[in-house]
Order: structure tokens, then C-alpha cells, then sequence
């Protein structure tokens, strides 16, 4: 996979700036392997501005501590001056997980594991997320403030084809999400607007081990549901939200009448892990028609295919509107392959997800038909 034109046509301009030399190296090193990148380094933000004064970069790359100015700084400065895709590069844990959930708010598109040097498979893994994460900043849409290819899995490889469940009419409800570039604010949006009383939510964000957690502890804090990153075992309950844990798999059993969250190690799926399809297949097995799937701004097509299978089982989906969208690749493949119901606005997910959960008909005025959205199919 070529990572695309950058906005002049030509490769994709990538500056990385860090103050650790061997983290420069490793981050070039990725994306050196794959064609359509051009990598330029900076080991401080007052060189990287130097460098954007005679070169504008597609995708700037940054640690967040750094000497003479610490990252989120320099992201406050590029959105509200020229503002240009930015992805973080931080450590899993401690204070730099807790910045770079900070440097998400401030408008950071994405979010990167700093890379482990020496384990073989974490580099061959963070070549496929680092690489897609900066094709996906660069198509993302961006607004003012003031190692080699992987044989691509399916769903197959973590959860096996099965006939979705019968749905019983006293079985709980279960709304599953999926998002990818943009999906923390956006997320925040739909979670913060659903009351005590919603029914129980499952969701994938793709993004490292170490941040999830910081993630759904800072939902937590704002929500009026509880919001918390899954654990295996968990119950999905009324007014609780599950965030799949960084780095593994998040699908959903039944158990009885209730339905049961399994935190499992697997592959990448779809390029990812945690992997949309595999939670979207797992609740179609598990919940059938008892189920509502949305799928959310991201790159890619993660989740379409899982989208199909939960539509196939009965479940009413949803997909985001290109509008609000940072990148709208994940909800226009499922729209492609025909398993969308409604297309609606961000601000519009939170009222259709209740009023679907609880059993109404697709009826406001403002929803776009499926068939309206006759785009095309990849992003």
C-alpha cells in the first residue's frame, strides 16, 4: 500500500519531531519501508518551525516532552496559526499518556505507542499503525483553534462465523460503536449526551495500550453514564459504556438473557487490534437483532464488513455523516456495501440510538437515506 499524494501531488510529507534520536530513527526507519513518504526529523519545535518555514509538512509527528517546548505547546501554535494534521507520539503510560489525551482535546487527530525497540513483532505491527495513522492525518479535516505490508486478516482470525443469535424478546439491548481518526472527541459527543438510563454500549476506538484507559477514565469524569475501559468478564449494563483495552480484542458473548464482554489477545484484523469487525461480529452473534451498530470517523474500512453481518442479524445501523466526519472512510465503505440504515450527523447519533434501542422506527425528518450517499467506496 503507497501512502498517497501529498497536497501538491507529490509524496506525503511527514515531519517527525522528537528529542530522543533513536526514537527519530526507529519512526523514519517505518516509514522509509513503504512508498509515498518523505520523513524530515526535528529534535525540538523551534526547529521543526524552521523546517515548516521552507517546507509545509502533510503531517507533523511530535513527543509532547521535549526541551525549550513541550509538544503541546507546539500543537496549540500549529492549530491556531496553520493549522496542519497532527499525531502524537507518546509513551503508554504515566504523564505522557495523560498529555497526550490533553493533546487529543487541543486537536491532534491521532494518537502512537512510542516504538519498543527490539521486539521484532511490535515493529512489524507498529510499520502497519503508524503508517496507516499518518495516511489517515493527512486526509483528515482540519480546523482552526484558537515495516512492510502484513497479510490483511479478517474477523475470521479471532472470532469464527456463526449464525447470528435469536433474538429473545426479554434480552437486554446493546449499542456497539466503532471509530477510528477523530473518534475521541467524537465520541465524547455521543457519550456525554446519552442518560443513566441508555442501554449498555460496547466500543472499539483504535488506539494504543496504556491510553485507553486514561481515555475512559476521562469520559468517565464528564459522562452521565459510567465509561470504563473493559475488562474481561464485565457485563455490558444499562448505563455503562466499555472502551476495548489498547492492543486487544473486545467481542461479546451472551450469557442468558445478559451479554458478557471478553477481552482476548488475537491478530490484527482489518489492520487493527483492537478490531471493529471483530466486536461487530461478535455482537451480531450474541445479540442479533437486539443490537444497534454505529460506525464513526476513521480511516480504512474496519467495521463495514462487520456492519454487513450485524444488518444481516437484525440490528438497526448507523454511520456518521461525511460532514462531521474527520475522515470518512470507515462509514462510507459500510454505506458502499449497503449496510447502512440512516446516515446522520454527529449530534444527531445520541436521540436515534435511544430511540432505536428502544424499539421506535427510523423517522426524523433530518436523516439522509443510504442510497443519498452514492460516493466512493474507499477512502
Amino acid at each position: 500500500m503507497t501512502a498517497g499524494p501529498g497536497r501538491d501531488g507529490g509524496p506525503l510529507r511527514v515531519l517527525v519531531v522528537d528529542d530522543s534520536a533513536t526514537v527519530r530513527q526507529a519512526l523514519g526507519a517505518i516509514l522509509s519501508t513503504q512508498r509515498g513518504f518523505e520523513a524530515t526529523t526535528a529534535s525540538d519545535p523551534f526547529i521543526a518551525m524552521a523546517k515548516m518555514v521552507r517546507e509545509r509538512p502533510d503531517v507533523i509527528v511530535t513527543d509532547i516532552e521535549m526541551p525549550r517546548m513541550d509538544g503541546i505547546t507546539f500543537l496549540r501554535r500549529i492549530m491556531a496559526e496553520d493549522p496542519i494534521p497532527v499525531i502524537v507520539c507518546s509513551a503508554l503510560t504515566g504523564r505522557g499518556t495523560n498529555e497526550a489525551m490533553l493533546a487529543l482535546e487541543q486537536g491532534a487527530v491521532d494518537v502512537v505507542a512510542k516504538p519498543r525497540l527490539g521486539v521484532r513483532q511490535f515493529l512489524e505491527e507498529s510499520a502497519v499503525t503508524f503508517s496507516d495513522a499518518v495516511r489517515a492525518a493527512a486526509r483528515a479535516r482540519i480546523r482552526p483553534r484558537r515495516l512492510g505490508a502484513q497479510k490483511r486478516l479478517t474477523a475470521d482470525a479471532v472470532v469464527a462465523p456463526a449464525p447470528p443469535a435469536r433474538a429473545l424478546p426479554t434480552t437486554d439491548r446493546v449499542v456497539a460503536i466503532g471509530a477510528s481518526t477523530g473518534g475521541t472527541e467524537a465520541l465524547r459527543v455521543v457519550l456525554e449526551a446519552l442518560p443513566p438510563d441508555s442501554p449498555g454500549v460496547v466500543v472499539v476506538q483504535h488506539m494504543p495500550e496504556g491510553f485507553t484507559r486514561a481515555f475512559a477514565q476521562r469520559l468517565d469524569r464528564s459522562c452521565r453514564i459510567a465509561v470504563k475501559e473493559a475488562a474481561d468478564g464485565d457485563r455490558v449494563l444499562e448505563g455503562r459504556a466499555l472502551i476495548a483495552p489498547g492492543n486487544r480484542h473486545l467481542v461479546v458473548e451472551r450469557s442468558g438473557g445478559h451479554y458478557m464482554a471478553r477481552v482476548i489477545d488475537g491478530p490484527l484484523v482489518s489492520r487493527h487490534r483492537p478490531s471493529v469487525d471483530v466486536l461487530f461480529r461478535s455482537v451480531a452473534q450474541a445479540a442479533g437483532g437486539n443490537a444497534v451498530g454505529i460506525l464513526m470517523t476513521g480511516m480504512g474500512d474496519d467495521g463495514a464488513q462487520g456492519m454487513v453481518e450485524m444488518k444481516a442479524g437484525g440490528a438497526a445501523t448507523l454511520a456518521q455523516d461525511e460532514e462531521t466526519c474527520v475522515v470518512f472512510g470507515m462509514p462510507r465503505e459500510a454505506i458502499a456495501r449497503g449496510a447502512v440504515d440512516e446516515v446522520v450527523g454527529l449530534g444527531e447519533i445520541p436521540a436515534r440510538v435511544l430511540a432505536l434501542a428502544r424499539g421506535c422506527a427510523p423517522s426524523a425528518p433530518t436523516q439522509t437515506p443510504c442510497r443519498a450517499i452514492a460516493g466512493p467506496p474507499s477512502e
